[in-house]
């Protein structure tokens, strides 16, 4: 959430969902871990950053507390649909244990993700998204510079 974040403040509204699927799905491959949870929580972060991409468009410059809150929403969001809504229909346990169960979880997605968004969201949006030498462009023509050498 901490890196998908600064992401969705993107110019093209399809790179946050992209990246945001891409992770879940490169996540569960390289832990050997595919199946159909895969598909279930890829297209919940892809949902979250095409969301995020949206308000952040209309925030103009986003800021710590833009990061927090939405860091806090989209936790409770992704846990919400990911763990108490399909929960329940693929692994035929009760609502009422989904929601239970998820509480202690959650608390925890909300420490580790306000941590991080704190610690690293600032560096990665400076160091990578911010950085013009970092542009699709740029390293695109050092590529060529380098192929031509």
């Amino acid at each position: 959430m901490g890196v998908m974040l600064p992401f969705s403040r993107q110019d093209k509204w399809w790179q946050a969902p992209l990246f945001a699927f891409a992770t879940m799905i490169s996540f569960d491959i390289i832990t050997m871990r595919v199946g159909i949870w895969t598909i279930a929580t890829a297209l919940t972060y892809a949902g979250l950053g095409l969301m995020f991409h949206m308000v952040y468009k209309k925030v103009g410059k986003v800021k710590m507390k833009h990061y927090l809150g939405s860091g806090i929403v989209g936790v409770l969001i992704f846990d919400f649909v990911t763990g108490v809504l399909f929960g329940p229909a693929m692994f035929g346990m009760s609502f009422a244990q989904a929601f239970i169960g998820q509480i202690p979880f959650t608390v925890m997605h909300l420490l580790t993700v306000t941590g991080f968004i704190l610690i690293i969201t600032p560096l990665y949006d400076s160091a990578i998204l911010s950085n013009p030498a970092i542009e699709d462009s740029a390293v695109l023509n050092k590529i060529k510079l380098l192929v031509k050498a």
